[in-house]
């Protein structure tokens, strides 16, 4: 099944693209949530009209997608958190507790534009990439230390 993309998936491609998917999520997902439309000849040529829109609120996009990896990158994060004798936390630092950190530096992003593949269990250094946009990565520094009592 052929369909344009009315928004960015990762997964799949950017705003404005042609892309081609299998029928069920085409159809179950993709059309039914707004994400996509039909490439019919009536929308590929509504698409043409629109290319230089598109292309501009994209651009747009990618250059403040670069500003925000600009200010994330070389950042280090702390968080406190509970620790035994062994270096192991009691819990673990997950990717709320990284934005609600970088929430407080006035940066925000969603959790899930935190590529952490599982949550940080013990003290340390850590490097974590942040998704920042399509194609855009940038890396922070979390550290974890325990708390004072």
């Amino acid at each position: 099944m052929d369909l344009i993309l009315k928004e960015t998936i990762a997964s799949l491609g950017r705003e404005g693209e042609v892309v081609k998917v299998k029928d069920g999520y085409g159809r179950n997902y993709l059309l039914p949530q707004g994400k996509a439309v039909p490439a019919t000849p009536a929308n590929l040529a509504n698409l043409e009209k629109n290319r230089a829109v598109i292309a501009a609120r994209l651009a747009k996009e990618q250059q403040q997608a670069e500003e925000v990896a600009k200010r994330l990158s070389g950042l280090t994060v702390v968080i406190e958190q509970l620790a035994g004798n062994d270096s192991r936390l009691f819990g673990s630092v997950t990717s709320a507790d990284i934005c609600a950190r970088l929430a407080a530096q006035e940066i925000v992003i969603d959790k899930k534009q935190v590529a952490l593949t599982e949550p940080i269990k013990t003290l340390g250094v850590s490097k974590v990439p942040i998704k920042v946009g399509f194609n855009v990565t940038a890396e922070i520094t979390v550290e974890v230390v325990p708390t004072k009592a």
